[in-house]
């Protein structure tokens, strides 16, 4: 996940710096030895020797700030934030924080929760009333390019098709996709509630639905130049009902298993890779973890159905459980997953630097960092951040990004 293409290693920089710096020490002393030497060519050779010297300062710099980064990505490969996109009007704030908070404080990825708020060309229905453009994004993808950010775009499939009263782009305007059509949004009225409605999924049985989604999801890949790609696919409630016509009866782990099967077999023939949040892959049972960071209607089995290579995204918010292990022991790459408890975030920080540095070659590998996410939005994200008074909390998002960014910052000076 971590490992990225470069086109100088640190050693090689380093005898390139080296090979210039004698080379200023044997034109220094030529330039001496020359008795005869006319005033006009001797400064010409001193402008030399000091185009070599400060080729060598920026050298040195380079060097620096590329062992830095390589003795952070050691100790903890991915430190990422997981945050919905902006809006078109906060762009140029949400580009100023990734510029001078993010890449400071060495951030390395961005998941980007796009959902509906982009100007699709294959599906223009789909979008929200005033999306992020082509152009807007390109902007995004600058920033993060120029400073080591990789971005996974991020739309949430099968669950998340809905919220509270709202139901989203893809079931109103595919009403046939949906997984429980008898079940109204409109009638929310809180959780719990007799209709057992958290959020709507679509069926992921019905044989139109994945032409619809993968046309989404190449589009928002290739706009964003990257090979990741996030589904969300947590908090899944409504799976293999009973009321549906094509996957009522069916197995819920294997149903899950199905599709994100079938999402990383569609990357995988592009040559990207999938990441999805953990929670239904967990027993909520046996672990004592609830209904919601894990899963309680039968889904978790599908963890030993799908493919090794996708990403898990292993989100706990209350308490630092320690379930990445067991993602690891499964053979998956796995990153802890905070939100807005700063103290829980800097002991899942703590957490993940000790399996990494106190399990085996192969299990250690698959301990990949922390990513920590954004549910409040962007935009209000981007106000609370930026004002004072919102240190005073102690349950604060913006609070525990800030104190991640400190923690990273002393972790590349151990």
């Amino acid at each position: 996940m971590s490992d990225q293409p470069i086109d100088f290693t640190q050693r090689n920089i380093a005898i390139d710096i080296l090979r210039a710096v004698t080379m200023c020490v044997m034109i220094f002393e030529s330039v001496h030895q020359i008795k005869n030497l006319n005033i006009k060519t001797y400064r010409y050779m001193k402008k030399i020797i000091g185009l070599f010297l400060l080729i060598w300062a920026i050298g040195s710099a380079q060097v620096s700030a590329q062992s830095e980064t390589n003795r952070l990505d050691s100790i903890m490969p991915v430190r990422g934030l997981a945050i919905a996109a902006p809006s078109a009007q906060k762009l140029d704030l949400f580009l100023k924080f990734v510029q001078e908070e993010l890449a400071p404080s060495h951030f390395n990825l961005l998941i980007l929760r796009v959902d509906w708020n982009y100007a699709y060309e294959s599906h223009p229905e789909l979008r929200d009333p005033t999306p992020l453009t082509r152009e807007d994004v390109k902007k995004i993808v600058k920033v993060c390019r120029d400073n080591g950010i990789r971005i996974a775009p991020q739309i949430n499939l099968l669950g998340h098709q809905s919220w509270a009263e709202t139901t989203y782009a893809l079931l109103r305007e595919y009403p046939e996709f949906d997984e429980t059509p008898h079940v109204d949004t409109k009638n929310y009225m809180g959780w719990p509630n007799s209709d057992g409605l958290y959020c709507k999924s679509y069926c992921p049985l019905h044989p139109e639905v994945h032409k619809i989604v993968f046309a989404l999801v190449d589009e928002l890949t290739d706009v964003f130049e990257t090979q990741l790609f996030h589904a969300g696919m947590d908090e899944v409630f409504y799976i293999g009902h009973d009321s549906c016509v094509r996957c009522g009866g069916h197995d819920k782990a294997e149903l899950y298993a199905g599709e994100v099967t079938k999402i990383q077999n569609h990357l995988a023939s592009q040559g990207k890779r999938l990441m999805i949040w953990g929670d239904r892959l967990i027993d909520g049972k046996t672990t004592g973890i609830g209904a919601w960071e894990a899963s309680m209607n039968n889904t978790y089995r599908a963890i030993d159905l799908i493919p090794k290579d996708v990403f898990i995204c292993d989100w706990h918010y209350e308490r630092a459980e320690q379930t990445a292990v067991y993602f690891a022991m499964k053979g998956f790459d796995v990153a802890t997953c905070p939100w807005r408890k700063p103290q829980i975030a800097l002991q899942q920080v703590d957490d993940m630097i000790h399996f990494r540095q106190h399990s085996n070659p192969e299990m250690s590998r698959h301990f990949q960092g922390i990513i920590e996410t954004v549910w409040s939005g962007a935009d209000s994200f981007l106000e609370a951040y930026y004002n004072p008074t919102t240190y005073k909390q102690e349950v604060s998002d913006a609070v525990t990004v800030k104190k991640l960014i400190e923690k990273y910052k002393a972790l590349e000076n151990q």
